[in-house]
C-alpha cells in the first residue's frame, strides 16, 4: 500500500477540494490527482464524485475513509519508533549537504558547533539533493542542507534558509576576468560548462534562465556532474561556468572567480538553500544545531 495516496486520498476528503488539499500537503493539484487515480485503479472502484462545482465521497470512499486515517497513523508512529531508535543507538548527528554548502556552510557551522555544543558529534554527507531526501525518509540522515524540489514530500519539512550569489569561474587569463563584476550579457557567445540537469536541476536551469530572461541562448559546449569536475573543465579552457559563491572555495590553480549581477526577480530563487528534515521527528541534537545556525544566519549569509 502507497501511504502517500492515502495521504493524499485522506487530504481530499477532508478539504473536499483538490487544489485546497494539494496546498496543505505542499504538492501540485495535478500530482495529488494522480496519486489518488492510481489509488482508484488498485482498488478498481471510484473514490471521490467529481463535478465542475464539488468534490465528494463515493460509497467506497467513505467505506475506507477510518481504514486510511488509522493506516496513515501506525506508518506514522512506525517511522518515528524507527528514527527514534537510531537516534538512540548513535551518538552522531548525521549531516547531509549539497556541494555548496559542503564547501560554503558547514565549514563555519562545525566551527560554531564545536564551541557552543562540543558534545554533539556531526558526521556530514555529501551527496545531491535527489539522493539527501531519500536518506531523510529513511533515517540514515537526520537534517540535510539542499535545494527543496519542485514537488516536496509532505513527510519531509523545508526551512528557507537564504539564497547563494552566483558567480562566474573562467580562466584566469581570459579577457573577463580582471573585471570587478560580469553580467549576463558579457557572457554572449561563450562556451558554457553545465551540470547534468538529470541530477543538478536547479544548478542547470539557474545558467539557462538567466540566459533566456536577458534574451539569450546558451552556448553549452559541454555537460558534467560534479562542481569539482565543472571547474578543472574551466582551468582547461573547456568553457565557462556559472556556479554558486561557495563553489569558489575549491581551490584550483589557473580559475579565477568573478561575481555575477543578476537582476531581481525569480531566477534568484534557483539558488535557494534550505534545511530539511523528517517532518514531525524529534531531535534535540539537530534543533541545537538549527538554533546554532539561526543565531548566526546573518554572517553566514554574507558569505554566500
Amino acid at each position: 500500500m502507497d501511504i502517500l495516496q492515502l495521504r493524499c486520498f485522506l487530504a481530499a476528503a477532508d478539504e473536499m477540494h483538490f487544489g485546497r488539499a494539494a496546498k496543505s500537503l505542499d504538492m501540485l493539484p495535478a500530482s495529488l490527482g494522480r496519486h489518488i487515480k492510481l489509488l482508484e485503479e488498485r482498488f478498481e472502484t471510484k473514490l471521490f464524485l467529481r463535478t465542475t462545482r464539488s468534490v465528494g465521497l463515493t460509497e467506497a470512499g467513505h467505506a475506507i475513509l477510518e481504514d486510511a486515517r488509522a493506516l496513515v497513523a501506525q506508518s506514522d508512529r512506525f517511522e518515528e519508533k524507527l528514527r527514534g531508535m537510531q537516534r538512540s543507538e548513535s551518538p552522531l548527528l548525521k549531516v547531509g549537504a549539497i556541494d555548496s554548502a559542503a564547501n560554503g556552510l558547514m565549514p563555519q557551522l562545525l566551527q560554531l558547533m564545536r564551541v557552543h555544543h562540543p558534545e554533539i558529534e556531526i558526521q556530514l554527507i555529501e551527496q545531491k539533493t535527489i539522493h539527501l531526501l531519500p536518506k531523510i525518509l529513511s533515517g540514515s540522515i537526520d537534517i540535510a542542507f539542499c535545494r527543496p524540489p519542485d514537488i516536496r514530500d509532505p513527510k519531509i519539512h523545508f526551512q528557507t534558509l537564504f539564497y547563494e550569489s552566483a558567480v562566474v569561474a573562467l580562466p584566469d587569463d581570459h579577457p573577463l576576468s580582471g573585471r570587478p563584476e560580469l553580467a549576463i550579457h558579457d557572457l554572449a557567445n561563450a562556451p558554457l560548462i553545465v551540470p547534468d540537469r538529470r541530477s543538478r536541476p536547479h544548478s542547470h536551469d539557474l545558467t539557462i534562465k538567466l540566459f533566456i530572461d536577458a534574451g539569450l541562448g546558451a552556448r553549452v559546449a559541454q555537460v558534467a556532474e560534479e562542481k569539482h569536475t565543472i571547474v578543472n573543465l574551466v582551468a582547461t579552457g573547456a568553457g565557462l561556468a556559472i556556479v554558486p559563491r561557495w563553489v569558489s572555495r575549491i581551490a584550483v590553480p589557473g580559475v579565477a572567480f568573478v561575481p555575477l549581477s543578476v537582476p531581481d526577480g525569480s531566477t534568484r530563487t534557483k539558488l535557494i538553500l534550505a534545511a530539511a528534515w523528517a517532518r514531525g521527528a524529534r531531535d534535540p541534537r539537530r534543533d541545537a544545531l538549527l538554533s546554532v545556525l539561526e543565531q548566526n544566519l546573518t554572517e553566514i549569509e554574507s558569505s554566500a
